[in-house]
């Protein structure tokens, strides 16, 4: 059991480690792209299925209260909440279209959309970046490896190669995490102590 547990520490660190080497770059992209969103009053809309769904909800919790620092609420929708939206079009239509509805209902071109999906391939996170894409806003995909099909609708792009599940899910609450903190650095400065 000992063994076990120290390997999945090791593993998700590893994965941390390699990741920031290859998406530095698109996390420095990435944050300098939201934060223009976000000052400029318009909003970032977050969507997934499952464990991304949540990651969706816990991100814009984290931007319309706050992260770390006491500032002013920033505008973040997780399109994963309202089940009455979901369910109506996954039953009049399809679940594939749930988030490409909601997309093209509340976005405007010079807002943000950050679809997150493990594999890279979910149909609806797929659909609704690609709409999002048409419609002029900045696209994000936070997924698994590189050439996925989320890959080709994203402005910016961050792959989690070669991982099980659970350790790219780690990995995307660390990118999120890391996303809103710099935000909220680059808007508002170092929070007060």
């Amino acid at each position: 059991m000992k063994d076990r547990i120290e390997d999945v520490f090791r593993q998700s660190a590893q994965l941390q480690e390699s990741f920031l080497a290859r998406n530095r770059e698109v996390m420095e992209s990435v944050i300098a792209a939201v934060a223009g969103v976000l000052k400029k009053g318009n909003k970032l809309l977050i969507f997934g299925n499952g464990g991304s769904a949540a990651d969706a909800q816990h991100l814009a919790a984290e931007f319309v209260n706050r992260y770390i620092l006491d500032r002013p609420p920033l505008a973040a929708i997780a399109l994963t909440t309202d089940t009455s939206v979901m369910s109506s079009i996954a039953n009049d239509f399809s679940f594939n279209e749930v988030f490409e509805k909601q997309v093209r209902a509340l976005g405007k071109g010079g807002d943000a959309a950050l679809g997150i999906s493990t594999s890279g391939r979910s149909p609806n996170v797929v659909r609704a970046l690609e709409t999002a894409q048409r419609m002029g806003l900045i696209t994000v995909g936070l997924g698994g490896p590189a050439g996925s099909p989320m890959e080709l609708h994203c402005t910016y792009y961050f792959a989690v190669e070669g991982a099980s599940t659970p350790r790219i899910q780690e990995v995307h609450q660390l990118v999120l995490h890391t996303l809103v903190e710099m935000v909220d650095l680059v808007l508002f400065g170092e929070a007060k102590t």
